[in-house]
């Protein structure tokens, strides 16, 4: 059996929205192209808004996925950013995590004929870009973001990264059989957490296990009352969706209340700044892991990983989505020459090596199918470093189909 992880992410905070642009204001207007059509029938200019979270509390997720972004469009076009004659032009924005921000900035793209759109750390904002995409007919490629509702949500989004159903599916690897078992989630409430929840309920419940959940609200920041309510409730096994800043005094807590002793809890290795977090309980915890640099063997994780190097970044959790957004890009400007219709038709079945190695866009819903990963930590000197068990294969983790 292999296994994969399931990560942390989604935390998004509400922040004042300072946009009021109308709906009826965004329809794509004829600036996608920059005039004149190329020798190969598409635009001379492609703009691509990228809109994902360069401050708040998921700011360190979107350095991420934007240092990959940018590995991954200098490796497909070259170095060029441009693709049979059509320059790719790169509009970033800050959503700052919060979903009206990144409506608003949404909204203002299309309306200026912007109608590719990349990005989004977090899950709510992923959901509020997506709704955009749908109803103004853009191609949206989410990132980081992993609740499954994403997943086959209208015909115009896709996602570059993974989505909790594949790191749910890779827990029920270290379970055995689960008929008559327990499994409580713990999660921080909102969209990801919930998403974990729905998903272990919908996958683990289909194998037989009772699924119960611990749900804990974003601003909290003492966690024993909830380490207690675990303990109380006498699982076979916890399940933990954590992401942010108080990941370190949730897991203190954890240990400190005797969960991670009385039961076997299964979470997901987040990026390196989390390394440290769990301290002695990383023995004690069973991981599951989307990426690290040293899990993929293949030429293509080798030059991104050196090309984000060089660039002054770490390569880290999600830098693959975006250097996999950019690869998605290119094939669907080169392939649909700047038509969204067409665009979307081209990644649809589209298989393509990534720095996980292969990875196949769902047709039906657009899923990315994809290998995952189980790891431990290993300690080194004063800190720890993740060491790879084994990889699950794609088809064993791939999502429910809608």
């Amino acid at each position: 059996m292999r296994v994969t992880k399931k990560l942390l992410h989604v935390s998004f905070v509400a922040v004042v929205a300072t946009t009021a642009l109308a709906l009826s204001a965004c329809a794509p207007q004829d600036a996608t192209t920059g005039g004149a059509a190329t020798a190969g029938g598409g635009p001379a200019e492609v703009t691509v808004g990228v809109v994902t979270s360069e401050t708040g509390p998921l700011a360190g997720y979107g350095k991420q996925y934007l240092d990959g972004f940018k590995a991954g469009l200098d490796y497909a076009t070259d170095g060029s950013n441009e693709v049979d004659g059509t320059k790719i032009t790169v509009d970033y924005r800050d959503d700052a995590g919060d979903p009206d921000t990144a409506v608003g900035v949404a909204k203002e793209l299309i309306g200026q004929g912007v109608n590719i759109l990349a990005g989004s750390a977090s899950s709510g904002v992923a959901a509020a870009v997506a709704e955009q995409a749908g109803q103004n007919k853009v191609l949206f490629i989410s990132g980081p973001a992993a609740a499954d509702a994403l997943t086959g949500v209208n015909a115009y989004t896709f996602r570059s990264g993974r989505q909790s159903a594949q790191d749910v599916a890779t827990a029920g690897t270290f379970l055995g059989d689960l008929t008559g078992k327990t499994v409580t989630v713990f999660a921080q409430n909102n969209a990801f957490g919930k998403g974990n929840e729905a998903a272990v309920t919908a996958i683990l419940g289909a194998k037989g296990a009772t699924v119960d959940s611990v749900l804990v609200a974003e601003d909290v920041t003492e966690f024993t009352p909830f380490a207690q309510q675990v303990l109380a409730a006498k699982p076979d096994l916890v399940f933990v969706a954590w992401a942010g800043a108080t990941s370190g005094a949730m897991w203190q807590s954890m240990s400190q209340q005797g969960v991670l002793d009385a039961v076997p809890v299964v979470t997901g290795l987040g990026d390196s700044a989390t390394f440290g977090a769990y301290g002695a309980a990383s023995e004690k915890i069973k991981f599951l892991n989307y990426y690290f640099p040293g899990a993929p063997d293949n030429d293509v994780n080798t030059k991104m990983v050196a090309a984000v190097t060089k660039a002054g970044g770490t390569p880290d959790l999600f830098t693959p989505d975006g250097f996999n957004a950019a690869l998605m890009i290119v094939h669907a400007v080169k392939e649909g020459k700047g038509d969204v219709e067409a665009m979307v038709k081209s990644l649809e079945g589209y298989a393509f090596q990534g720095p996980k190695g292969a990875l196949t866009v769902r047709a039906g819903d657009h899923a990315l199918i994809q290998d995952m990963y189980q790891v431990k930590l290993v300690a080194n000197g004063g800190s720890f470093t993740p060491a790879l068990v084994d990889t699950v294969p794609a088809e064993q983790v791939a999502p429910a189909k809608k």
